[in-house]
């Protein structure tokens, strides 16, 4: 019995690298074209790989490449979504401790659990609302809020492509956040009043 066991488990442990073989570059390739650099997408391949080994040991997968292919764009999901949810908190966090109506629930309000057509039709309205406040914005406070937030540049990357010092960059995304704030929480007053 224990020799049958350890012969399964070989061969499950042969299927995972060879699976990894077979597919470790076209997904390694798939997953660095969606996100926004290399670190990134080692991370996600990784928790793919984890997810394989974990679901080998569980059940047979039928269609492995299909199934690789689902898990990525899942972790790609995700990996979105964080970053959506730290946006969110970015733009309608207070600074202002005494501000209780900023501390309402936001983050439920743009990304909800449920996916239905209202959800999606609001969140659209919300993204809509927040780059037309962005184009309102002086082009050096929308060009840093976007490199920053959207883009996942660091103000070190920023300040080497521009030569414009971190504290500058900081402040205009700074003033950025504060135009985008107000110019949201109005947006999320008229869906809460409505």
């Amino acid at each position: 019995m224990q020799l049958i066991t350890a012969h399964m488990a070989e061969d499950k442990a042969n299927h995972t690298l060879q699976t990894i073989k077979a597919y470790g570059k076209s997904l390694w390739s798939f997953i660095r074209y969606r996100v926004k650099n290399d670190a990134d997408a080692e991370d996600i391949l990784q928790d793919v790989w984890y997810q394989l080994s974990a679901a080998v040991n569980a059940e047979p997968i039928e269609q492995t490449g299909a199934w690789l292919y689902k898990v990525a764009r899942n972790k790609i999901i995700d990996k979105h979504k964080k970053k959506s949810e730290s946006l969110i908190n970015d733009l309608f966090g207070s600074d202002d401790e005494d501000d209780e109506s900023l501390g309402q629930d936001y983050e439920s309000l743009l990304l909800p659990e449920l996916n239905t057509p209202e959800n999606a039709y609001m969140n659209q309205m919300v993204w809509d609302e927040l780059f037309a406040a962005l184009d309102e914005l002086p082009e050096e406070q929308k060009q840093v809020f976007i490199w920053h937030e959207l883009e996942d540049l660091s103000f070190a990357e920023m300040t080497d492509m521009t030569g414009v010092p971190i504290q500058t960059l900081v402040s205009r995304k700074r003033y950025a956040v504060l135009h985008l704030r107000k110019r949201l929480k109005q947006l999320y007053d008229e869906i809460i009043n409505s």
